[in-house]
């Protein structure tokens, strides 16, 4: 709740620009707890944008790392509170439990600005990684943690897929390549010992087919052939209050939300 109360504000970069500044201020103090901040910086129409890292050290260090993403950034207008501070809140949450507890793999945590402008900060990240040859073992995109409805008809689907997962939108869910169904059940794991429902979606052609599944960071480490995998709650289809000014703290399921981001620390802990 500290980091929402923070981070759930209108930051659009253009039209909310001294609060998309604070926003960063956060970011940086908060990852600085934990260990040295580095940035990413890119131009987007004439302008410089920045994103935020912290690197994590692994229990094996000759391990390429995982990196987790969230994107700071909100669209004009609206809080953002479920989009995305939720998952801003627990990239910050991430770096407090393994920070004190380091993993089996090293971690960068990400914090990317401009995905509401069609994943620019993610798209240069990637591309500068791609561009200097380094590996990354996973990329997790956290997008929209925190909005839960445990009522019937509460979850829509693209067409053809309610024939196949369940009505109520009270589970997170994992999309990513085919190959990555292994990973998806660990992390699966993680969060049912966390007491939240987990379903994955596998796709095929960097989820071409679907194109509901291309509307994150996550996207432009997929284009590049990096494995990465999106943790949502699914987004529009099932959080009324997307892109609106109704996105606020009062609309969101804390408890859901602190399993998703207890489920998070043991999934990736197993990997």
């Amino acid at each position: 709740m500290a980091h929402l109360k923070q981070v759930a504000r209108d930051r659009d970069p253009f039209l909310a620009s001294a609060h998309h500044f604070f926003v960063q201020q956060y970011i940086q103090q908060e990852f600085s707890r934990w260990g040295k901040v580095t940035s990413h910086s890119f131009d987007f129409q004439g302008q410089p944008y920045t994103n935020w890292i912290l690197n994590l050290p692994g229990q094996t260090s000759c391990r390429p790392p995982i990196l987790v993403g969230a994107h700071y950034d909100s669209v004009p207008g609206s809080p953002g509170a479920d989009d995305n501070a939720t998952g801003v809140a627990v990239l910050l949450e991430l770096a407090r439990a393994f920070a004190q507890q380091p993993g089996k793999s090293p971690l960068r945590l990400v914090a990317f600005d401009l995905e509401e402008l069609g994943f620019v900060g993610s798209r240069h990240y990637a591309q500068a990684l791609h561009n200097q040859g380094e590996p990354l073992g996973l990329m997790l995109s956290l997008e929209m943690l925190g909005y839960c409805c445990r009522q019937p008809r509460s979850q829509t689907y693209p067409a053809g897929l309610e024939r196949i997962y369940r009505d109520r939108g009270d589970y997170i869910a994992q999309i990513g390549p085919w190959q990555s169904v292994p990973t998806m059940v660990r992390l699966w794991r993680g969060f049912r010992a966390a007491g939240v429902p987990s379903q994955w979606l596998p796709v095929v052609n960097q989820g071409q087919a679907v194109p509901g599944t291309r509307r994150s960071d996550h996207v432009p480490f997929w284009d590049l052939g990096y494995p990465a995998i999106l943790i949502t709650d699914t987004a529009y289809l099932r959080n009324p209050h997307y892109h609106q000014p109704t996105d606020t703290l009062e609309t969101l399921d804390i408890a859901f939300l602190t399993q998703v981001c207890q489920g998070l620390i043991y999934g990736l802990r197993r990997l």
